[in-house]
């Protein structure tokens, strides 16, 4: 799969005459990224490192420590990992008095993960918890004070990453524009992985110019 894409890559800049600047590869691991690199400059002799070739999650933090400004946030935001996540839960937790061994904080995590993988921010999920029973509507009230306490410590967990990305792009026009130009070919790698929120940022980032290639 990464061979149809380093070559596609070498035939838009050797063939086709694309801007290596224009072009924007996303792959699922740092280790293929980097890979992908060496490939096409092996093909082209030059340029590839000017082609934008990141993981997902590369792509929005080097989009966020530019951007995540207009959204509200500061460019110098912390990004919390698994640990720092679940401490933050426990202490949300202990405010709320909430009992751990009910709710276990991984259990809450990687309900918050699954939501923001699909979008849905804590005040739809809360909204969507009205009706419905006792555990959901405690999950509301974690993930809606999980998500106060980040934005007080200027931070984000892994999962914000891409969640924060769409909804700068939906938020800001512009901006999306911005990135739409630069990115004018857009290729994806090992698709099949991608959830809602990935699919939901290349849907946007493409919007415009409509060159888009995945492969699976």
């Amino acid at each position: 799969k990464t061979r149809v894409l380093t070559h596609r890559a070498a035939y838009l800049i050797e063939e086709k005459g694309v801007s290596p600047w224009n072009i924007m590869a996303i792959t699922f691991t740092n280790k293929a990224a980097s890979e992908m690199r060496e490939r096409i400059n092996n093909i082209v002799g030059f340029g590839a490192d000017q082609i934008w070739v990141s993981t997902f999650h590369s792509t929005c933090v080097k989009l966020l420590r530019r951007e995540i400004d207009k959204i509200g946030y500061s460019n110098r935001f912390s990004i919390y990992d698994s640990d720092d996540s679940e401490r933050l839960i426990k202490l949300v937790l202990k405010e709320l008095n909430i009992d751990d061994k009910r709710f276990p904080p991984r259990n809450i995590l990687s309900e918050i993960g699954n939501s923001k993988d699909n979008l849905i921010s804590a005040e739809e999920y809360a909204d969507n918890a009205i009706n419905g029973d006792f555990f959901k509507k405690t999950y509301a009230r974690i993930y809606t004070e999980y998500q106060n306490k980040l934005r007080e410590n200027n931070a984000l967990d892994f999962d914000d990453l891409i969640f924060m990305t769409v909804e700068l792009f939906r938020k800001c026009p512009e901006i999306l524009e911005k990135y739409q130009d630069r990115f004018k070919y857009i290729m994806v790698d090992e698709y099949q992985d991608t959830n809602a929120s990935q699919y939901q940022l290349i849907k946007l980032l493409s919007a415009k110019h409509h060159n888009l290639c995945v492969v699976g």
